[in-house]
């Protein structure tokens, strides 16, 4: 078994990492609340129409330029994290267990061990108009900026992954997964809101319990590259699945 193969196959779990932390960015207290609004916005349309499920197909339009923009600057990040990754490689060892013990941190304020009091606020920024294309694209670019210090710690996570990454393709690809894991619910928001309003309902009285499984993923993903558990992880995968080593 050669470095590449454990590469590949420990790209699998971190593939899996970044598409739950994107979900879970979406259900997080800053993001979830403000979805249905938000997409009535930059599609230019009312909360009536929202709620009664009319214009469909102009929100979602508007959903798909939205994460488009985006998904634009996390692929960025992502190319980025991986081209400082490989700047410093020689210090990796000590900056994966930096960056390991600061996700556990964060991990543990969500879980709500204490409190940061950054990471309670968002910045959000406007970044153009409702209701066009090119408004709907330029305000997904303020929401991947305004809204960091919020979902921060578990981008940060999936940064972190990527920066260990050998590729700048395989990091500007977990972000990628990252963003599609963070914006596919907002084009099924704007494709079925009044089916999905009892489930977005519910989702809201527990945003508590949904802020305490963030954070136990986020330790978990932190204690994991702490202890080295994603390499066993990856030769774990190997030997269960032998067609992965034909990959790469």
């Amino acid at each position: 078994m050669d470095g590449t193969e454990l590469l590949d196959a420990s790209l699998l779990p971190a593939l899996m990492i970044a598409a739950f932390g994107g979900v879970m960015s979406f259900l997080s207290p800053c993001v979830l609340p403000i979805v249905p609004p938000y997409v009535g916005y930059i599609a230019g349309i009312t909360p009536a129409e929202m709620a009664a499920g009319h214009r469909r197909m102009r929100a979602f339009s508007a959903a798909l330029m939205f994460v488009l923009g985006l998904s634009t600057v996390f692929l960025l990040m992502g190319i980025a994290a991986s081209a400082l990754g490989r700047a410093v490689l020689q210090y990796s060892g000590w900056l994966n267990t930096a960056a390991a013990l600061v996700i556990m941190v964060f991990g543990a304020h969500f879980i709500g061990v204490f409190r940061l009091a950054f990471l309670d606020r968002d910045l959000r920024l406007e970044g153009g108009q409702g209701g066009t294309a090119f408004g709907a694209y330029v305000l997904g670019l303020a929401f991947a900026f305004g809204w960091t210090p919020c979902i921060g710690p578990i981008l940060g996570a999936v940064l972190t992954i990527a920066a260990e990454q050998a590729s700048l393709a395989k990091g500007g690809l977990l972000l990628g997964v990252y963003a599609l894991g963070l914006g596919i619910p907002f084009l099924l928001v704007a494709l079925f809101f009044p089916s999905l309003t009892p489930l977005m309902r519910w989702m809201n009285r527990h945003l508590g319990r949904i802020e305490k499984i963030i954070g136990l993923m986020l330790w978990t993903v932190g204690l994991m590259m702490l202890t080295g558990a994603f390499s066993d992880f990856s030769y774990w995968l190997l030997e269960a699945f032998p067609i992965l080593q034909t990959f790469g």
